[in-house]
C-alpha cells in the first residue's frame, strides 16, 4: 500500500542513525512492527493471567525474523 505520510525530521534522522543502513520503507515497516508487538504485550498483560490453565499458544515465526 502506497501512503503519503508527514513525519519529524528530527524523529526520522535519529531512527536512521540508530538502525544504521536501514531504507526509509524498511525503517517504517520496523517501526510499526515494533508498535504491534508492544501494543499486543500491553493487551496480554491486561489480561492479567485470567487463564491459568491455557495451554500455551503456537507463535508464527517470520521468515525475516532475526529471532
Amino acid at each position: 500500500m502506497r501512503i503519503t505520510v508527514n513525519i519529524d525530521d528530527e524523529l526520522l534522522e535519529q531512527a536512521q542513525n540508530l538502525t544504521g543502513d536501514v531504507s526509509k520503507p524498511e525503517l517504517i515497516r520496523r517501526a510499526l512492527k515494533a508498535l504491534v508487538e508492544k501494543e499486543s504485550a500491553w493487551q496480554l498483560a491486561k489480561m492479567g493471567g485470567s487463564q491459568p490453565d491455557l495451554k500455551p499458544v503456537p507463535r508464527r515465526r517470520f521468515a525475516d525474523d532475526p529471532d
